[in-house]
């Protein structure tokens, strides 16, 4: 297991000191960018009361993007399971014309 090293990320107004990957430094703070960019894209285009709003507004779009993408994942899983199942079929089916 890597040794992880500290960063200090900014969300919003306030600054968090993490630890982390060394190999996940860059995916973390491209994350914390992207995050920081949609809280000042909520800000806006939205009414919000305080920072809070705007956190709550960009998790619930974060956790949405990740269902999102799980289930594209899923289904390009099963449309692979699919075509290696045809797949077969063709092989099988070449094969018995073969002999």
């Amino acid at each position: 297991m890597q040794e992880l090293i500290p960063a200090n990320i900014l969300i919003g107004d306030r600054t968090y000191r993490i630890k982390i990957e060394p190999a996940e430094e860059e995916m973390v703070r491209k994350t914390i960018k992207l995050i920081n960019e949609r809280i000042l894209e909520f800000k806006t285009n939205f009414a919000g009361k305080d920072m809070q709003d705007y956190i709550a507004m960009v998790l619930i779009w974060f956790a949405t993007e990740q269902n999102k993408m799980g289930n594209e994942w899923i289904t390009l899983k099963e449309t692979a399971e699919k075509l290696g199942a045809l797949e077969q079929q063709i092989a099988k089916a070449l094969n018995d014309d073969k002999q």
